[in-house]
């Protein structure tokens, strides 16, 4: 992996997980119903935008596991959710084209950031 110091990799890594607050389950389950069609039925594992599959497979991996490729597609989503959204990423709701767009990256503005539906669900335990 290129030399990013550690630092800046856990902050992305933060800041990644954060706007990305879709489960890989869901954002899984979202690219292939939203991309569903004659031509994409036949290979739902290459449902989605190249980001939205590329998201996935991030999703799926341990932070010592991340290519170059990996933290470029983790700052493009960071960067884009950020730049629709703001620093506040409370629950928001907006024209449905906006919002699918921004799902197809694992971001889904109807839901409170990663980070608090977390503590949301240990508080419902």
């Amino acid at each position: 992996m290129a030399d990013i110091p550690a630092s800046e990799l856990d902050e992305l890594w933060e800041e990644f997980h954060a706007v990305v607050n879709m489960t890989s389950r869901e954002l899984g389950d979202w690219l292939k119903t939203r991309f569903a069609g004659e031509d994409t039925e036949e290979l739902p594992d290459q449902a989605g935008t190249e980001n939205g599959r590329r998201v996935l497979e991030i999703l799926g991996k341990r932070r010592v596991d991340l290519t170059d490729d990996d933290v470029r597609v983790m700052r493009k989503v960071v960067d884009t959710v950020t730049a629709e959204r703001g620093a506040d990423l409370e629950p928001t709701a907006g024209q449905p084209h906006w919002r699918h767009r921004l799902m197809t990256l694992g971001h889904d503005p109807l839901k409170p950031p990663a980070s608090d539906a977390g503590a949301t669900r240990a508080r419902h335990r």
